[in-house]
């Protein structure tokens, strides 16, 4: 039986603006003039994703042919691609990504161009549990992470992750395990809200979000999508009075979805098992490399390296934050929040 001819999403306009029309920046590997003009402009093209200081990671891990090692946030696969080329087929990598919609799109890609099964795998599993990684790998030569979101979980509206963009309240990195935002938010208190956003994202408007978020509960009107939690956002920031208000509502939006997506993810506590397993997975001189992206993550990367570096597990840290380089940030504006820090595991067998 012949499949029927589908035709592409028609959009008004010159360009497509929905998410979901932009068929030609969906497909980068078939419109590639498309892809190459979005990326001089200085944007990503939407469903896909561009890693951050590829240079300077690979500079310090300075992967060798017949090494083992964990990208333990495979999202788009840029890092892992790059890293596999430096395996050049020998060696393997071990890919960790939670997102089973996300993942999947990577793996197949990857695989189409030719990494297989006996240089790479990936994992459907969170990176709290990399020791698992361990236990049929052996001690590994180097840790990658890239704490940050993917752009394609960001671009895609049926995801909720942006304010700018109407969707479902989700903000789940795995939409099918655990309970959406809108269902967070309904099972809190003020105190437990106002508790979050400060915690997580360091709100200054912390206390007034919570009651206008408790405000609209009592009056049966649930926020189960991302406009309406940008309208509490946007009435509570402009009775501030700010200077710039369009500038204070987006900052604003910023902070709280952060908030939000990290409860909802418990991205702090699956950051801490990660830190904690860290030594005890690196084989003496292996080295582990972490990006961030918002100052508690930075906090608690910065803290655990100092803490195992002191108790002589790390033979080696990064002593200040690197961050990238003036040129990535200006082709890449998602880059600019970025600070990579490092670590060289020592002969201490304190912790095997």
């Amino acid at each position: 039986m012949q499949t029927p001819h589908k035709r592409r999403v028609r959009y008004k306009g010159k360009y497509p603006r929905k998410f979901e029309e932009k068929y030609k920046e969906l497909q980068p590997e078939k419109y590639k003039e498309t892809a190459e003009h979005i990326i001089q402009k200085g944007n990503t093209p939407a469903g896909t994703h561009r890693p951050i200081c590829v240079e300077e990671i690979l500079s310090f891990l300075d992967v060798k042919p017949g090494q083992i090692g964990v990208d333990a946030t495979l999202g788009y696969g840029g890092h892992t691609q790059k890293i596999l080329d430096c395996l050049k087929g020998e060696g393997h990598l071990y890919s960790l990504d939670v997102d089973p919609i996300e993942s999947e799109k990577t793996k197949k890609r990857l695989r189409d161009q030719g990494y297989g099964e006996n240089v790479w795998d990936v994992c459907l599993m969170n990176f709290a549990n990399i020791a698992e990684i361990e236990k049929k790998a052996g001690k590994l030569d180097f840790v990658l992470a890239d704490l940050g979101v993917s752009s394609m979980q960001i671009d895609d509206p049926k995801r909720g992750f942006s304010f700018r963009e109407e969707g479902p309240l989700d903000l789940r990195l795995n939409p099918q395990a655990g309970v959406p935002a809108s269902e967070r938010l309904k099972e809190m208190d003020a105190e437990e809200i106002e508790g979050m956003l400060f915690e997580n994202s360091d709100e200054p408007l912390a206390k007034e979000l919570a009651r206008a978020i408790m405000s609209a509960k009592r009056k049966k009107q649930p926020i189960e999508t991302t406009s309406q939690l940008r309208e509490i956002v946007e009435q509570v920031v402009l009775r501030t009075k700010p200077e710039n208000p369009k500038e204070a509502v987006k900052k604003t939006c910023q902070r709280v979805f952060q908030a939000l997506r990290i409860d909802v993810n418990s991205e702090f506590e699956v950051l801490d098992s990660f830190l904690e397993a860290l030594p005890h997975i690196l084989k003496p001189g292996g080295k582990a490399a972490i990006l961030t992206f918002h100052s508690g993550e930075d906090r608690m990367v910065k803290k655990s390296f100092q803490y195992y570096a002191r108790e002589g597990i790390y033979s080696d840290i990064a002593k200040d934050v690197i961050r990238p380089s003036a040129k990535e940030c200006a082709s890449n504006p998602r880059a600019r929040s970025t600070k990579f820090r490092w670590a060289v595991r020592s002969d201490v067998q304190k912790y095997e």
